[in-house]
């Protein structure tokens, strides 16, 4: 089979772009379609094949810009001619499932979430936007919404990264999705020794993943915490912040992996869709203080590999805190090992290879 993988833009190395690393090695010659590329800031995996982009790549500023031109990319992905590829795999986090396949095609969606800032952070994202996005949002999102909704019907499989997101494309999509959790490559994680008394949080400094919550809490207890990250937040964090707090703005792998395994335990703000860095975090042998939606829940184990805060209020985080070091001691890094290796690759090709074998079943 001629297969194409089509991914919403390649700007970065994200959690989304390490699963497209996978599937690269899963279809070694399959072509990649994506509406803008920085070969600069993507891996040499996915440099391997070629790679075809959308018009957006040719407007101004696309490599730094691309958001921008959200409202375009549903007919720039319908314009991809895909006729000569039997196999279609889109990896949805923006509107890649949009694209147009032959009728004969197998179309199989990995989907990361449906469109937040189109669905269920809508008001949050337009609340946080500048005065440009704040006027342009509510013209242009209804109309995304509903193609969104009408091409969510192309796919003959949609996959998703967790149960949580499984819920997310039945209530906006009103499409059912087969639960297949992401690769987490645990074997380039090793458990150190003792760990410090210094806590860790990890991630894009922005809003909805709420590092503010960390560091306020962190502030008014007076622990130790270490913020590795980037973003908009930095500058505003970094001066509330106490004395006790510090902040890496980057961090090779290397640097990252000692962080983890040497972390007294890893503070998890954020509601992710799936969140790869907790899987990171236990499978380095330390444990997880998450707030208590998302993705976290179906990966940390509540009194075996890390405990939950249940409101995103500085005050719940201090009470989970206290209950997270009188637990602490019962904590066994072998347990938060284990723990991940239940999202290896191998499990993931196998079920996404499942997936396929279905539609390919259904098809012929």
């Amino acid at each position: 089979m001629r297969i194409a993988i089509v991914h919403y833009w390649l700007v970065g190395m994200r959690g989304g772009e390490r699963v497209l690393e996978h599937l690269c090695q899963m279809y070694p010659d399959a072509d990649i379609f994506t509406h803008v590329v920085d070969p600069e800031r993507i891996s040499s995996i996915i440099l391997r094949h070629d790679i075809h982009t959308t018009f957006i790549a040719r407007l101004p500023f696309a490599k730094r810009q691309y958001q921008k031109y959200l409202p375009l990319m549903p007919r720039a992905l319908e314009l991809l001619d895909l006729e000569a590829y039997d196999l279609v795999i889109s990896c949805e986090a923006g509107p890649a499932k949009g694209v147009i396949t032959r009728p004969d095609a197998i179309h199989l969606t990995y989907c990361h979430s449906p469109m937040r800032y189109l669905w269920d952070q809508y008001p949050q994202y337009h609340a946080a936007g500048g005065f440009g996005a704040r006027v342009m949002m509510p013209l242009f999102a209804p109309s995304l919404r509903q193609w969104d909704m009408t091409s969510a019907a192309r796919p003959d499989r949609i996959m998703a990264n967790s149960a949580y997101i499984k819920a997310r494309i039945a209530k906006s999509w009103r499409r059912d999705a087969t639960v297949v959790y992401p690769p987490v490559d645990t074997t380039l994680y090793t458990p150190a020794g003792d760990a410090s008394d210094e806590y860790l949080w990890v991630g894009q400094l922005v809003p909805y993943k709420r590092p503010d919550l960390a560091v306020d809490a962190f502030t008014r207890c007076g622990r130790k915490l270490h913020v590795i990250g980037d973003g908009a937040m930095l500058g505003q964090l970094q001066a509330r912040a106490g004395p006790t707090i510090r902040f890496t703005r980057h961090a090779d792998f290397a640097s990252l992996r000692a962080a983890y395994a040497s972390a007294r335990a890893l503070v998890f703000t954020a509601e992710e869709d799936f969140g790869l860095i907790p899987v990171e975090v236990m499978a380095s042998g330390r444990p997880v203080l998450a707030f208590a939606r998302g993705g976290a829940m179906e990966t940390v184990v509540a009194g075996e590999t890390g405990l939950f805060f249940d409101h995103k209020t500085i005050e719940s985080l201090l009470d989970g805190l206290d209950r997270f070091e009188a637990w602490l001691p019962r904590f066994d890094p072998l347990a938060a090992v284990a723990r991940a290796q239940a999202f290896s690759p191998e499990r993931f090709r196998r079920a996404f290879t499942a997936v396929l074998d279905e539609a390919i079943a259904d098809r012929f």
